[in-house]
């Protein structure tokens, strides 16, 4: 290697839910595409709005001081939604196959992807990717992070000399595994050598049950830090939940190894682990509170019978696909009077329009869903008063969206009865409280409030409610996780939960 090694530095993210519409170019031109030095403006950014294992990656290589050309390429990501386009990823890979080839030689890479993409004609598109990449670079390192809720693929494993994925659900430390990576890096181009190994489970839970403050995925978590802490063998040991409404023939929980020591150490350390995750598996059963009774808590948290306390709407979760739209436990609160409720947030922008065409302090009849009814996402009329108005502009303050910028389009909160909703135009799940603020909303007022966000809101919301005073509502939608009422097509069967004798040879 002649002079400073040259970096590329890639992103890809998408979390594909197989019952969602198609993901398109416009969906993630919306939410990131950067090309070229663009990347590196905005990862030096105080806000970024782009994934932050990019950040991290970045400011890890200047504190170590370590000096390398950057090469950036293409960093694009989208909100969940469904399969990519196959054109547009298609041309994507041919932006990133040809940057390289441009930049090169090409040192070293490092990769930010989610890796539970999906794609119209592909249901393995990261793996794609990977290939791709591993093609052009020959055997420079590439070093890959991804997501917790990753579907892993021997493709994907098999392409990367490291693999790091997140290790916290909220996930709160993309910046740490993009310094990980970074570290990774430097190490293989000093003459370090490695070896990885996959180890998939038939065991696809669902993502209630994959919280890493408490429970059996904190517990696989914390066995993975202990074996990372006691063998300095092991670069990364890395337990990836997966995210079963991508339903796919790679799903299922699966342990990686990145050993110094050899691909033996590897594959033994990946089964180690895997053995006592599926001794524990049992423990991924979780119950869901019927929308009936949560009804009935929220009226007590309103008559003062029942501390304040936050409600998931789980099966309507943007942040897995979901459109956030869906009305029935909104039904169910203004139908039975519950009073003292914050509600966000309503993705409804022809609704927010609506609102921002009335003004502040009017009363109107508001239309719920009455340009994009679904199956989920009934229409309902129903009157309202405009409490508040915002162009959608906000940082985030705590959490997954903590030092983010994020644009949530026109916004809205209505005052329906006792209910005031939050109403926005881009589909964004309710995980800071950063979005009732912007609207002069005081959540310490609030006898309950309802998120449409399947658990990143506990690291947001967590200084106002504890976890015992998290009640996740079993509600219909596109991100239910009463996994045996999914209709299902590729998962591998047989596969646990849903079939619970299953077996692992």
């Amino acid at each position: 290697m002649a002079g400073m090694p040259r970096i590329a530095i890639l992103g890809m993210h998408l979390e594909s839910n197989a019952f969602a519409p198609p993901s398109t170019a416009a969906d993630f031109k919306r939410l990131c595409f950067l090309e070229g030095p663009a990347i590196l403006v905005e990862a030096r950014k105080a806000a970024p709005a782009m994934p932050l294992e990019i950040p991290g990656f970045i400011s890890e290589l200047d504190r170590l001081g370590f000096a390398y050309e950057p090469i950036p390429v293409l960093v694009t990501g989208a909100e969940p939604g469904g399969p990519i386009e196959q054109v547009f990823f298609e041309a994507c890979v041919a932006q990133i196959v040809d940057g390289l080839r441009r930049g090169g030689p090409i040192d070293a890479v490092y990769l930010s992807n989610h890796g539970a993409m999906t794609a119209t004609a592909d249901l393995d598109p990261d793996g794609t990717l990977y290939s791709a990449i591993r093609e052009c670079i020959g055997p420079a390192p590439f070093v890959a992070s991804v997501d917790l809720h990753a579907n892993l693929s021997e493709r994907m494993i098999g392409n990367v000399d490291a693999f790091v994925s997140y290790r916290t659900n909220p996930h709160v430390d993309q910046r740490e595994r993009g310094a990980e990576c970074a570290r990774h890096i430097v190490e293989l181009l000093s003459g370090g050598r490695t070896w990885t190994s996959l180890v998939r489970l038939p065991l696809t839970p669902a993502f209630v049950s994959l919280l890493t403050g408490q429970g059996p995925y904190a517990d696989a978590m914390a066995g993975a830090e202990a074996r990372m802490a006691g063998d300095a063998g092991l670069m990364n040991l890395s337990v990836v939940g997966g995210f079963v409404f991508s339903d796919t023939p790679k799903n299922g929980l699966a342990v990686v190894a990145t050993s110094r020591r050899g691909p033996d150490h590897a594959r033994a350390e990946a089964r180690v682990l895997a053995h006592a995750i599926w001794s524990d598996r049992r423990r991924f059963l979780r119950q869901l509170t019927p929308i009936r009774e949560a009804i009935a808590m929220a009226q007590a948290c309103a008559d003062g019978r029942r501390d304040p306390t936050i409600f998931a709407d789980t099966g309507d979760n943007p942040g897995g696909g979901g459109r956030g739209n869906t009305t029935e436990f909104l039904r169910a609160l203004i139908d039975n009077g519950v009073t003292g409720v914050m509600y966000g947030n309503f993705v409804d922008g022809d609704l927010a329009d609506q609102a921002h065409a009335q003004g502040c302090g009017k009363t109107f009849f508001a239309e719920f869903n009455r340009r994009d009814e679904d199956a989920f996402g009934r229409r309902f009329s129903v009157q309202a008063r405009v409490a508040a108005l915002t162009d959608g502009q906000v940082v985030g303050r705590r959490g997954v969206y903590g030092g983010r910028s994020l644009d949530l389009g026109p916004t809205a909160a209505l005052e329906i009865g006792g209910l005031t909703v939050v109403v926005s135009t881009s589909r964004k799940q309710c995980a800071d409280p950063a979005f009732f603020e912007m609207h002069g909303l005081d959540i310490g007022k609030a006898s309950s409030v309802v998120v449409k966000s399947r658990g990143h809101f506990r690291a947001g919301f967590d200084e106002y409610f504890p976890p015992g005073r998290v009640v996740e509502v079993d509600t219909p939608g596109l991100t239910a996780p009463v996994l045996d009422r999914i209709g299902f097509r590729n998962l591998p069967r047989p596969v646990f939960p849903l079939d619970l004798d299953a077996v692992w040879p």
